[in-house]
């Protein structure tokens, strides 16, 4: 019989070598999946008769997206830190009994959401200001339509993506993930331009990378490594489940709190907009709303980075905390809030020097000077704050991954909730729409302010006796 691989190189191999290994894979499969959505929008925009309509829409129906990835990953995620933490315990029957009820209930969600979608487009769409004017509605009813139709296969795809970096096979998850958005890449511009299908066509593309992704995932879960699925894991158990999705919730209410921010930014923009002496007039209206998407579509690319860097190292973390290596996980926490900085300075670097070279890909060659000088302004001052944006998310995750739920959600709701809502409400009352674009840097500030508390709580209590007595007998 062949025996079960064990995972136990998670407490012995070097933790940059670790971090490569699972970090690397989990960033380019966020990218991946990033690319979805930000390729329908460029091939959108460069698309004559649909441009900033066509991108307007786009972005009505993102945080729609959101919603059904924010379910996925809180199964996803939580199951992921569920099972890392069972298989440093040796916990074996937990691990795949979770991963059971996982797949069971990512199934039941994901069909339930697309029902709720089909049945309430139209109040739905309205909500994230679908009705800026006609020709944008027109394109958002008409792409929802056929992204609701592909929400259980993009569910399920990414929700058994941390689940399959869990067992051990980060490049296998990057690999499902690449599949499908390849397979959208290539569809996109087929279905767009010579055939003419319009944001049909663009949703049609990506609901075919999804299958794909969703197919791939159905296999490897036929072919587990460090967990053996039986009949038996196919079920739903109570207790279970709530131990596996209370370690979900953060990665749950990060993504859903983003929606409820968005659905608040998209409002005031459209509110705003009507108020302004150029955007007020009706064939310039949707401009706004059609450059906030682009400029979160970069932020996303950004931020996939941070996350995927964040979320590669909970199997680690989750193992070493298992297995009571404190020490490893107090300096992983080090080399992670250190790429989180590098990576938040790339990004500044870019959106404060290329700002022309972004906008340009996004269409502005077909769109009025005040497209681009809006976007312009928009990537300057609504991403200043890049690389506290990707410290703080660094954190939330870390937090998630060491079992702190309850901490990792007060840090994660205040930034998108208290301050992603309030700020983005308050600040346009006295500066219009730029106070809309000084909303996200500051709420990054005053997060920030927050997240340090946490942090240096974290580094002090993984710095015990015994952690120090690990380390100073590895180096003797």
């Amino acid at each position: 019989m062949k025996e079960t691989q064990t995972n136990d190189f998670l407490e012995r191999e070097s933790l940059g070598k670790l971090m490569r290994k699972y970090a690397v894979p989990c960033v380019i499969s966020l990218l991946v999946a990033a690319l979805y959505n930000i390729v329908d929008q460029i091939f959108i925009a460069n698309a004559s008769y649909l441009g900033s309509y066509g991108n307007a829409a786009n972005t009505v129906v993102f945080p729609l997206t959101v919603v059904a990835l924010a379910i996925a990953v809180m199964i996803g995620d939580g199951c992921c830190a569920f099972v890392s933490i069972s298989l440093g315990a040796n916990q074996q029957e937990d691990a795949h009994r979770s991963i059971g009820n996982a797949v069971i209930l990512c199934v039941i969600s994901s069909i339930l959401l697309m029902a709720v979608y089909l049945i309430f487009m139209e109040p739905i769409l309205t909500m994230f200001g679908g009705k800026v004017n006609a020709e944008t509605y027109i394109c958002a009813q008409e792409y929802f339509f056929w992204i609701s139709l592909g929400i259980p296969f993009y569910m399920f795809g990414q929700a058994m993506n941390p689940i399959i970096r869990s067992d051990g096979s980060p490049k296998f998850a990057m690999v499902s993930t690449v599949s499908g958005a390849v397979a959208n890449i290539i569809l996109d511009p087929l279905f767009i331009f010579p055939l003419g299908m319009g944001m049909k066509g663009a949703a049609i593309a990506t609901v075919m990378g999804q299958i794909l992704t969703a197919l791939l995932s159905i296999w490897y879960l036929c072919h587990m490594k460090a967990v053996k699925l039986q009949k038996s894991s196919f079920g739903l158990w109570g207790s279970l489940m709530k131990r596996f999705l209370a370690l979900g919730i953060t990665s749950f209410l990060s993504q859903i709190s983003l929606v409820v921010s968005m659905a608040a930014v998209q409002n005031m923009c459209t509110m705003y907009a009507a108020m302004d002496e150029v955007f007020g007039q009706p064939e310039y209206a949707q401009i706004p709303l059609a450059v906030l998407g682009i400029v979160m579509k970069f932020f996303q690319i950004a931020i996939s980075i941070s996350v995927g860097i964040a979320a590669g190292c909970i199997p680690v973390v989750g193992y070493n905390i298992g297995a009571g290596r404190k020490d490893r996980a107090k300096d992983l926490f080090t080399y992670l809030l250190t790429a989180e900085a590098v990576v938040g300075l790339a990004a500044l670097l870019i959106v404060e020097f290329l700002p022309h070279r972004l906008i340009g890909i996004f269409g502005a060659a077909n769109e009025s000077v005040y497209y681009t000088d809006f976007a312009v302004k928009s990537f300057r001052i609504y991403l200043c704050m890049m690389i506290l944006a990707t410290v703080n998310k660094g954190t939330f995750i870390y937090l998630q991954a060491l079992g702190k739920a309850v901490a990792s959600t007060v840090v994660s709701l205040t930034r998108e909730v208290i301050f992603g809502v309030a700020l983005p409400i308050l600040l346009p009352i006295f500066f219009g729409l730029d106070g809309l674009l000084y909303s996200f840097p500051t709420a990054d500030i005053l997060t920030f302010i927050i997240a340090v508390f946490f942090i240096r709580q974290t580094y002090k209590e993984l710095t015990t006796e015994n952690s120090i007595t690990l380390e100073r007998s590895q180096t003797t």
